[in-house]
């Protein structure tokens, strides 16, 4: 079912060794030191650690950034004001929507009731042609009773 496992020899390979190239360091001048002469000289502070070492430094004042103009405040009315304005237009939206819906209902209800006149009416008409039709039967019906009645008083 398996075929047998038969043995091989390794196979050799070339192996490739590459080897980085170094590459030269670049030559730069040193950049020539310019002296500056700080307006006042800083004041130099130092600190305790707790384990008993004293580390002394320049203090480094932060940046400052720059003062913002302050804005004009908007004032109180005028917020409430505007808010009152978006109000009031959607009440105005939601009215004209209302009577929308109003009219439409009404329609609506109007082709309603004239659906049902109509479908009442010609049923109504319906019964008035069809008895018109059938009126000769039932009179007969009622002579043959009246002749029964006679025939058994007479």
């Amino acid at each position: 079912m398996y075929p047998d496992h038969t043995h091989h020899p390794p196979v050799q390979r070339a192996i490739q060794v590459h080897q980085p190239t170094p590459l030269p360091p670049a030559v730069t001048a040193p950049a020539p030191v310019v002296a500056v002469q700080p307006g006042s000289v800083p004041a130099v502070a130092s600190i305790v650690l707790p384990d008993g070492r004293v580390v002394t430094g320049y203090a480094i004042n932060p940046a400052q950034p720059e003062p913002v103009t302050a804005k004009p405040a908007v004032s109180r009315t005028a917020v409430n004001v505007a808010l009152g304005g978006v109000g009031f237009l959607a009440v105005c939206g939601g009215l004209i929507l209302l009577t929308s819906f109003i009219a439409a209902l009404t329609a609506f209800i109007t082709q309603l009731i004239t659906l049902a006149a109509v479908i009442f009416g010609g049923w109504i008409a319906v019964q008035v042609f069809s008895a018109n039709r059938h009126q000769g039967g039932t009179t007969v019906n009622i002579r043959k009773a009246v002749i029964k009645r006679n025939h058994f008083h007479g």
